[in-house]
Formats: structure tokens, sequence, C-alpha cells
């Protein structure tokens, strides 16, 4: 089990990705060690009048030098003072939490990745050591994209058709006629609902990230359940708590 820790960490390296795209590399040893794709870290403000922690999903994992990369859209308070901060700062983190992507190096496999979803598959495509097909979806903009090139095939999806296929990431995966045994995927929850209806229609399985508010980070709030198949013995109702069993569920296990 992975070990969680609260500690202050130091920033080593900052990108501005794209429009309000930042990448942040932090050194963080504990964390790193412990850490897999599909995971994330809890990053506190230095603003006290921000209580609550914002859930950074991790986008990479680097073990031996003792770092992590987490990639964040700014879009509130929280990312905006995040976005500020420069190489050498601390930075206060808790992780790494929930659990990541299972590791199926004997399937072929399809990493799909939408909008502020794609940062944890580029991890994950790292990861894995099968053959890949990676289906990045964007609104318009792309990010990220270039370091994908090498770690499988790549096929992008535009809502305005600027790159790529015209549309979403299934427009993608059917004008491209893109197979796999397995599916990985994070993204906005419409798009992952299109995704369980394609898994299930191909009989293909397939294993999402949900996206969704997160208070504690830890399971203990429950405000971040999701209805699932099983009872949650937690709780013996039908529900998931997306940050502590998940955020990634085999999609036949959860209702979206």
């Amino acid at each position: 089990m992975s070990q969680i820790n609260k500690q202050s960490c130091k920033i080593l390296k900052k990108e501005i990705l794209g429009t309000d795209i930042i990448s942040l590399v932090i050194g963080c040893p504990d964390i790193a060690t412990n850490a897999k794709a599909g995971q994330f870290v809890n990053v506190y403000c230095k603003d006290s009048a921000k209580l609550l922690p914002r859930p950074i999903s991790l986008c990479g994992i680097d073990k031996a030098n003792g770092c992590i990369r987490i990639v964040f859209r700014v879009v509130g308070e929280g990312t905006k003072e995040m976005s500020g901060y420069s190489v050498g700062d601390d930075i206060e983190i808790m992780g790494p939490l929930g659990n990541g992507f299972p590791i199926l190096n004997d399937k072929k496999a399809i990493i799909i990745g939408g909008g502020i979803g794609i940062p944890p598959m580029l991890g994950l495509a790292r990861e894995l050591e099968c053959e890949k097909n990676i289906v990045l979806g964007y609104r318009d903009e792309l990010f990220l994209n270039d370091e994908f090139r090498g770690l499988g095939n790549v096929y992008i999806s535009t809502e305005d058709g600027s790159c790529g296929t015209k549309g979403n990431v299934i427009d993608a995966i059917k004008a491209n006629a893109v197979e796999g045994d397995v599916i990985f995927a994070c993204g906005p929850t419409p798009m992952l609902r299109g995704i369980k209806e394609y898994a299930l229609a191909n009989n293909i399985t397939a294993y999402i990230s949900l996206e969704e508010r997160m208070a504690c980070g830890i399971g203990a709030c429950l405000a971040c359940v999701c209805k699932s198949k099983e009872k949650d013995h937690h709780t013996n109702v039908n529900n998931k708590r997306i940050c502590k069993d998940g955020p990634v569920f085999e999609a036949t296990e959860v209702e979206i």
C-alpha cells in the first residue's frame, strides 16, 4: 500500500504549455517512490483563506530523481495562486493519493485523454510497455501532444477540426479504426460516459479515471461519491469514494 506523506517540497521546473496550462516539476522523493500512474496529490495553497487542498493528477513520476510532475489548468483562485509559483519556491503537497491504473503489459492498449484529463495519460503511456494507440481530445489548443510521440500511435481530435479528426475522441477512434484489448481513459464525464458505452458495445474492458471536486482527498468526508454496482464497505450503500476507491475504476463498477 502506498505511503501517504504531507510535506513541504521544492519546485524544480516550471513551464507554460498553453493558455492557462501550467506544468510544475516538484522534488519529493518519498512521494515519487510510492506513486504510480493514475494517482494524484493534494496541493495546499499558501493563502490560509483557501482551506481545501487542490487535487492534481500526476502527469509524470521520476523515481530515480525523486520528483513528480503535475500539469493543471488555471480555473479558480487556488490554481491561479499555484500558477504564480516560481522555481525554488516551496509547495506543500500530500500524496500519493487514490488508486492508479492497472499495468497490463500483455494487452494492446487504447489510451484516451480529454482536456485536462490528458496529463495523467502521459504518465501511463510511459509506464506501459505494451503496444499502444493513444487518442487525445482537445477543444482547440493542443498541449502535451508532442510528448506522446514515440510512445505509441497518436490520434488527435479537436472540436473545431483545426487538428486531426473533427469531433470527439470516439469520432477519432472510429475515423482511424483504432483497435485494442483494453481502454484506459481520463477526461470530462460526458467523454467517459461515451467511452463506457463504446467499450460495452465492443466488448472491451475499460478503466476510467473520474474527475470530481474533492475536499479531503482521503475518503473521510464523503464529498466525492459516485453510484456503484457494489455496496461500499465504508457506508454500506451503493456508492464509491472517488478520492479513496478511485479515481480509477473499471467502467462497469460505476454509474456515470
